[in-house]
């Protein structure tokens, strides 16, 4: 594979990843909306909820909706919520990984 395949490669899969987390942010934002709007305890929903999203935070629109998810979820079970808010911090917020995994 020569260098400028190499670089194509690497340009279509960040535009793929791009795209992903667009995704995300479209297919979630009903499901948080539906867990606020029906005031959801449904704990594993919200945690399963939180699981999906930790994985998109590096998207500025999926981050909110973590946390806008964690705020919610904290008066529900703030350990919990503690828990995925340094699962966030040691994911995304590392400084070894310069922010970003």
């Amino acid at each position: 594979m020569s260098d400028d395949d190499a670089m194509q490669a690497i340009r279509s899969l960040a535009g793929s990843l791009r795209d992903l987390e667009r995704q995300a942010a479209q297919i979630y934002l009903p499901v948080i909306d539906d867990i606020l709007r029906t005031r959801c305890r449904d704990t594993r929903h919200i945690e399963h909820t939180l699981d999906g999203l930790l994985g998109f935070c590096g998207h500025e629109p999926v981050l909110q909706l973590f946390k806008t998810l964690c705020r919610y979820y904290w008066e529900i079970d703030p350990e919990a919520t503690a828990d995925y808010i340094n699962a966030y911090r040691e994911y995304w917020d590392s400084d070894e990984a310069g922010g970003q995994p």
